[in-house]
């Protein structure tokens, strides 16, 4: 009966002590704001310090952290005077630093890469390059891990932690090649409450130009690797208002230069129609115009997730708004009927096969059934 018992609350500690563990996501909410001020006030980026504390301390769990507040690993060495723990790591017994708070050791981490010279090379490469940074500690010996760049690599780009790099990219010090000396630590204030960001976190002017008009709407033109999050923020725009108005389904890094509509976008386009140069979707069409989706398609007669080839005709507003087109007299609208191809539909309204193509943006002579074509007399 007592064995019984003894693995029945055995069981409920384990569960509760499981239950507990911090995941890395929930490592990144808590201590993403230390990492953006430390970023400011020093120049480490904040997704490499991110990565490495969430490796470091296995998302917030290993026992070090847990007994230190340590969580980057550092040791004692000759020059520390605080605070301290035994630890096995590379040996067994070895000296860990003791922090009074996590604050405290994001710090002294950064005091840590700034004040020796080992570490100067990293702070010459752009805050935004965290592949340099990742392989630059490793070469400089912060660890002896051969995986080590591709790790924090990994845990960057994972968890999409460079947004929290660009969101205060703008704002990285510029040290000249002194000895750098620590100034005097600030007193704890606790953890940076979220809406404190939209005060004091700018994009960069090199990552976003100013807010502009196109297509009469409000909008931002964007360099790749820019955050939307930064974007949101920076415009003091909901972040999911803004996917909404650009018509994507989730945050991250702008894969390339474009558009960002700080608004919903508009029904037509700001010229009759738009030639691609390369093959592109109906979606990045639809942005780099600001047009919606839904009414691209319609235009141009098209399925949601067309991909158009290049050299492609793409209407930009709707047949009654174009320019180009006849008068609304003289317009009519063919439905394709089966096994019927463009010849016999150009015999049938005695236009040339080439007007039809023009006037429809085909690349080619294959059509489906009930595919609407314009046909102009």
């Amino acid at each position: 009966m007592r064995k019984a018992v003894f693995f029945i609350c055995l069981f409920f500690v384990c569960s509760a002590a499981s239950a507990q563990l911090l995941t890395a996501e929930q490592y990144i909410d808590v201590y993403k704001d230390i990492a953006i001020r430390e970023m400011k006030r020093m120049g480490i980026p904040a997704s490499i310090t991110l990565a490495q504390g969430i490796l470091e301390t296995e998302s917030g769990n290993s026992d070090l952290v847990k007994k230190s507040n340590n969580h980057f690993g550092i040791k004692c060495k000759s020059s520390w005077s605080g605070s301290s723990v035994s630890h096995d790591d590379d040996a067994s017994g070895e000296c860990f630093r003791k922090y009074n708070t996590a604050e405290d050791s994001y710090r002294d981490h950064s005091n840590f890469l700034r004040g020796s010279d080992r570490y100067a090379f990293l702070f010459k490469l752009p805050a935004s390059d965290y592949k340099g940074w990742a392989h630059g500690l490793k070469k400089a010996g912060y660890a002896t891990n051969p995986a080590y760049p591709d790790i924090l690599i990994k845990n960057i780009e994972k968890y999409n932690l460079q947004q929290y790099t660009l969101i205060g990219v703008g704002e990285v010090p510029v040290f000249d090649d002194s000895k750098y000396t620590d100034d005097k630590p600030e007193a704890a204030t606790g953890r940076m409450e979220e809406n404190e960001l939209s005060t004091g976190s700018p994009v960069s002017s090199a990552m976003v130009n100013r807010k502009s008009m196109f297509n009469g709407l409000k909008a931002v033109n964007a360099a790749a690797g820019t955050s939307l999050l930064a974007i949101a923020t920076e415009y003091k725009i909901d972040l999911v208002k803004l996917l909404e108005f650009n018509e994507l389904k989730e945050d991250g890094l702008l894969k390339e230069d474009g558009w960002i509509f700080l608004e919903k976008k508009s029904v037509n386009g700001n010229r009759d129609f738009y030639v691609t140069e390369k093959e592109e979707s109906i979606n990045s069409i639809a942005q780099a115009n600001g047009i919606q989706v839904s009414y691209l398609l319609q235009y141009n007669n098209l399925e949601d997730g067309a991909i158009i080839k290049p050299k492609t005709k793409v209407f930009l507003r709707g047949v009654t708004d174009q320019k180009a087109m006849a008068d609304n007299s003289t317009m009519k609208v063919h439905e394709v009927q089966p096994k019927e191809g463009l010849y016999a539909i150009s015999k049938k309204y005695n236009v040339s096969v080439q007007d039809l193509r023009a006037w429809n943006a085909l690349v080619s002579d294959d059509l489906k059934i009930g595919q609407k074509l314009i046909i102009s007399k």
